[in-house]
């Protein structure tokens, strides 16, 4: 009888024990205004700091390049959680990253796409010290990325760099890291005189809302641009906010996704090389039409190709206008959900996750404004931002996966919903939809 009580007070003390233990992890959400928030004054405190560019330029060189970064052998896929960051079985299209250098004679910036899920935070680590001056500065450089969910995994650390991009090897994320910086000297070295365009169109049978369906809005707008040389040489830039998850997470195949057969259908008809950038991907989906993965990637290419090469296209005059604009973003502390009402403390989050640099960047080019965020984007916020930079004369175009990551950002009017979104990818609490909307109306009026 003796030993039972023992036991049972052992017991007790242990469940004593994890409820402290949890207790010290979880805390109810925050929910103070962000116009409250010492960030927001941090940030207005920054990006009052920026100076408006005075210089003058009349002309572009552009060169442009592309570097292989398929692996030798099958490693870690890194997209869907629930492959637990499986080994991809086959290669279905080799997957690169790519790099246009743009130079006006007083600045030089280049703009990155990797065909990855995203360019990850341990890849911008190491890029931050190896792109110096004497090539072209981190501060210089626009990323983004296909966001493909069959690329290459194996960079992420943490608990969470376990479960969507698979065991965590350091010598992935060097040779992303040196392929990125290749690509950037390679383009640099081909640049030659050209001009620049801006192309709109308008796609709304390939993209739908999949957080809550027709409850919400849509981005259906193909934002490009378009680069001629001197000698005749075509390249263009594309975005779209459909995710790359036309290819299921129980198909192993290495595969650029849909983007792969946009941009492969596009060199092999008018350019002479193509680029894509996931655009503001967040609550929008592809809409599959086909009879399997491949022959949806087709389908979904060739429609947004479709509506791409009849696109309202608007020559870049005047001034060859050349900023570049690279800022931390403040943020509150990090309190994902556990459930609706409990949140994971910061320091539990970090534990896991780890800790990167987070920051936001923009990139004028004549009078085309890029935005780069460090999320899955909405595309339910873009509208309003480029109706404004309009008002502004700046086209705007807003990616996402810009080298830092901090998940999802949704309308407000959504933040209280249970859905994947809103609370597993919802990590900095609430509010962010319309602190990052100021933030890229900021920018607009800095660069403007």
């Amino acid at each position: 009888m003796n030993f039972l009580k023992i036991i049972l007070k052992i017991i007790g003390s242990i469940l004593v024990l994890l409820l402290l233990f949890m207790a010290s992890m979880l805390t109810t959400m925050d929910q103070t205004p962000y116009k409250q928030m010492p960030y927001y004054k941090e940030w207005k405190g920054l990006i009052g700091k920026v100076s408006q560019d005075t210089t003058t330029a009349l002309h572009f060189k552009v060169g442009w390049a592309k570097v292989n970064i398929t692996p030798a052998t099958p490693t870690p896929m890194a997209g869907y959680g629930n492959r637990r960051g499986k080994l991809y079985t086959s290669v279905h299209d080799s997957v690169y990253v790519r790099a246009i250098v743009i130079d006006n004679g007083v600045t030089q910036a280049a703009i990155v796409s990797g065909d990855l899920l995203l360019i990850p935070p341990t890849v911008t680590k190491i890029l931050q010290s190896k792109l110096t001056q004497k090539e072209i500065p981190f501060d210089n450089v626009f990323f983004g990325a296909t966001h493909t969910h069959n690329s290459v995994g194996g960079w992420g650390t943490g608990v969470s760099g376990l479960f969507f991009s698979g065991k965590y090897d350091p010598q992935v994320e060097v040779k992303l890291a040196d392929a990125i910086f290749q690509a950037i000297v390679n383009a640099k070295s081909q640049m030659e005189p050209a001009n620049l365009t801006y192309m709109e169109s308008e796609d709304t049978l390939d993209i739908k809302n999949r957080l809550v369906g027709e409850e919400g809005g849509i981005d259906p707008e193909i934002r490009s641009v378009g680069f001629i040389t001197e000698s005749g040489k075509k390249a263009i830039l594309s975005t779209y906010g459909a995710h790359s998850t036309v290819m299921q997470s129980k198909n192993l195949a290495l595969s650029r996704d849909y983007p792969g057969v946009l941009v492969d259908s596009l060199e092999k008809g008018r350019y002479n090389f193509a680029m894509y950038m996931a655009g503001a991907v967040g609550s929008m989906a592809p809409i599959e039409k086909g009879v399997d993965d491949f022959d949806e990637m087709k389908n979904q290419a060739y429609g947004v190709q479709k509506a791409l090469l009849v696109s309202d296209t608007i020559p870049q005059t005047g001034q060859a206008a050349l900023q570049s604009l690279t800022l931390p973003l403040p943020l509150r502390e990090p309190s994902p959900r556990v459930t609706m009402d409990l949140v994971l403390r910061s320091w539990a989050f970090k534990k896991a996750f780890g800790e990167y640099p987070v920051f936001v960047k923009a990139l004028r080019i004549g009078n085309i404004m890029m935005v780069g965020m460090p999320c899955d984007f909405s595309g339910e916020l873009v509208a309003g931002l480029d109706a404004y930079a309009k008002t502004q004369g700046l086209d705007l175009i807003v990616t996402s996966f810009n080298g830092g990551y901090i998940g999802y950002i949704t309308h407000d009017k959504y933040f209280d919903r249970n859905l994947y979104e809103t609370k597993t990818m919802s990590w900095y609490g609430p509010y962010n939809g319309a602190y990052l909307q100021e933030v890229i109306r900021d920018m607009i009026d800095k660069l403007s």
